[in-house]
């Protein structure tokens, strides 16, 4: 069982930690989802760019890891490139 200190430095961390994560795995979902829906529209490219900016917040927040913060940006870019044929940039 941890130390009482060290139990409310994770609740407080949590508390910090929990709307950035949500924000960045929210956005990665609906930017999945205007990709499968439509991928060629401006909303689905905003709805990208929203959740690899989601994610780069994430990362400076301390909220995620970069490596796995770029593992999602690069599926992402990938999954639209392929929906697109390669024509989104």
């Amino acid at each position: 069982m941890p130390s009482p200190k060290t139990q409310r430095r994770h609740a407080r961390r949590h508390v910090d930690n929990v709307p950035p994560r949500t924000v960045a795995r929210s956005s990665l979902a609906k930017a999945r989802a205007a990709i499968e829906v439509a991928p060629d529209t401006p909303e689905t490219l905003a709805a990208v760019t929203a959740a690899l900016g989601a994610l780069d917040r994430a990362v400076a927040k301390g909220v995620m890891h970069r490596n796995a913060a770029a593992r999602h940006k690069s599926n992402l870019t990938i999954r639209l490139t392929k929906a697109t044929g390669g024509a989104a940039s």
